[in-house]
């Protein structure tokens, strides 16, 4: 393994199951690495139909027992994780803020440099997408300046990552901060790149040839493989398959432009249905145009 740099990392928690299983992957995908963990955890007031209508003075006093009370929740978290992470190179800071989940991670990912927000997603298993799962994709959709690894909540991680996959449509020029947040954890585990393009190589235009060797010079440090994959009735499902098929895949990788190639060539919301329906962790990396 590779040392990573030290990485600055969110984990929103609402202290459910969901939640703890992405902290979980965090600590062991993460062993051995200098890490800042923000345990953030955000609470509305007036959030229910309840406080609007006792206004004023109760607001401040449901206010101060909100707060009270998810400061003292993450406290318990804190003691939790510290009893399964003895990494004397983790390090973990609380925060507890007022506001969305949206904003809360947002503005910490702002203040504080972060290089990943990991989060809960439902899993396969999940047929409503429930709080955390929808909670993802607004993160996902609002914060478009952070990596967001979506993790289901019937995932065990082992903590080796041996193959990761990055599906493209090689719709632009890759640049080195995009690519920065997969090569990183492909060189920290040594982890095999499968580059998958959903259709056919032989119709890519010039510039998606040009997009696509521009790729190439950029892997000079990992082991990878171009290959490109039937599209099924849908890139989710097609993703999925994939993933299926592949047993030790660990992770799925899109960067998310706000028109992919995908959602021109499909009309479908691509990150939106692969964040809902992934067996693995879902990496996403949004293009800053």
């Amino acid at each position: 393994m590779n040392k990573m740099k030290k990485k600055r990392i969110v984990l929103p928690t609402d202290f459910s199951k969901n939640s703890w299983n992405a902290i979980a992957y965090a600590l062991k995908t993460f062993k051995g690495v200098p890490c800042d963990f923000f345990l953030l955890n955000s609470y509305q007031v007036g959030a229910s139909g309840l406080s609007t209508k006792m206004a004023g003075a109760n607001d401040t006093r449901l206010y101060n027992l909100m707060k009270e009370q998810s400061e003292r929740e993450l406290n318990q978290e804190l003691k939790k994780i510290q009893e399964i992470d003895t990494d004397p190179e983790h390090r973990f800071i609380l925060r507890s803020v007022a506001g969305t989940l949206v904003n809360a991670v947002g503005k910490t990912v702002y203040k504080e440099e972060i290089d990943y927000v990991v989060m809960g997603t439902k899993g396969s298993s999940g047929l409503k997408e429930v709080f955390m799962g929808s909670n993802t994709y607004k993160v996902i959709k609002d914060i478009d300046f952070c990596p967001i690894i979506a993790v289901p909540d019937d995932y065990r991680p082992d903590g080796k990552m041996d193959a990761i996959l990055l599906a493209t449509g090689y719709e632009h020029l890759f640049e080195n901060y995009e690519l920065k947040p997969v090569l990183s954890l492909a060189e920290h585990f040594n982890a095999k790149l499968w580059i998958a393009h959903v259709g056919r190589m032989d119709n890519l235009t010039p510039e998606q040839k040009a997009s696509k060797l521009a790729l190439e010079k950029r892997l000079t440090n990992v082991e990878y493989e171009f290959f490109e994959i039937e599209k099924e009735d849908s890139v989710n499902r097609t993703i999925q398959k994939v993933v299926d098929m592949d047993r030790a895949l660990d992770m799925v990788v899109m960067i998310n432009q706000d028109h992919t190639f995908f959602e021109r060539l499909t009309r479908e919301p691509v990150i939106k249905k692969v964040t809902f329906n992934t067996t693995v962790p879902f990496l996403v990396i949004h293009l800053f145009e």
